[in-house]
């Protein structure tokens, strides 16, 4: 009866929702995902290539694969214990505006123009191989966290859409600027937190207009892996040569930050808000 009691006590503390629990539970999950790339880090630094994470699948594999699947493993043990993957994965209670079409559209573009532009003889087979992996861990990953679970703890505390779409943005945005531990010039960090905001947005924009959570997830899971491919590494810009084709995406960034300044103007509605059971007695 106690055990019983505690698991309810557990699964209603995080239904309740809310922005600051919303923050609490991402701050935990960046502490776990750090703190494995931290210890993964002391038992196989040598593995890592600092100067080209993509220079071999070990690289790849080690400085970025296994944090991710930690990461992704401990995810889906909380939604697990909550009992929320039914709830993340229903169809979204609020449908999306035809306008919004827009951000799955020229993300798809950006994906498809990279794949084929990608210079693949640059990497090694299993390079690549690995770098698509790792993608589906960073689509299940960031998108479970930010457009699945804060965005459902946002909507059940009785949050606009609008606000809804910001703080879960923000938060995705914020998430990134974990590069700073890594050496990156702030200003770059900067910058990218700014790009991934409308990115987030342009992410939540596919939730609300696909109506399931597994088309973020899969949009991102291609298109983290073939931008890494493209620019040679994570968060930064390409060097040298490009194709015509990579050239083409290169604008989408600002794209995204265009259809972001538009949902923040034209954004309304809320969800209705989920009677939160009270937990067991003990």
């Amino acid at each position: 009866m106690g055990k019983e009691a505690r698991i309810s006590g557990w699964k209603a503390f995080w239904d309740r929702g809310g922005w600051w629990r919303a923050v609490l539970l991402a701050v935990l999950y960046m502490a776990i995902y750090l703190g494995a790339g931290q210890v993964i880090g002391a038992f196989a630094r040598d593995q890592v290539d600092a100067e080209d994470l993509l220079r071999t699948p070990q690289s790849v594999f080690v400085g970025l694969t296994l944090s991710l699947l930690v990461g992704s493993l401990v995810l889906a043990a909380f939604v697990y214990s909550v009992k929320w993957f039914k709830p993340l994965f229903a169809q979204q209670p609020v449908k999306g505006s035809w306008w919004m079409w827009a951000a799955p559209f020229f993300l798809v573009a950006a994906i498809v123009l990279r794949f084929l532009g990608i210079n693949y003889s640059s990497y090694q087979a299993s390079v690549v191989v690995i770098t698509l992996v790792t993608g589906l861990l960073i689509g299940f990953a960031e998108e479970i966290l930010t457009r699945g679970i804060v965005v459902k703890m946002l909507r059940d505390s009785g949050k606009s859409e609008w606000v809804v779409m910001v703080l879960s943005s923000l938060l995705f945005a914020l998430l990134h600027s974990a590069n700073a531990l890594s050496g990156m010039p702030i200003i770059t960090v900067l910058v990218t937190i700014l790009f991934t905001f409308g990115f987030g947005i342009c992410m939540y924009l596919t939730l609300r207009v696909t109506g399931n959570l597994i088309w973020p997830m899969i949009l991102h899971a291609l298109y983290d892996p073939t931008l890494f491919l493209s620019t040679g590494g994570i968060d930064q810009a390409a060097a040298g040569p490009q194709s015509p084709l990579l050239q083409l995406a290169g604008p989408a960034n600002m794209i995204y930050i265009l259809i972001a300044l538009v949902a923040l103007i034209v954004v309304r509605g809320r969800a209705q808000r989920t009677p939160v059971a009270a937990p067991a007695a003990l």
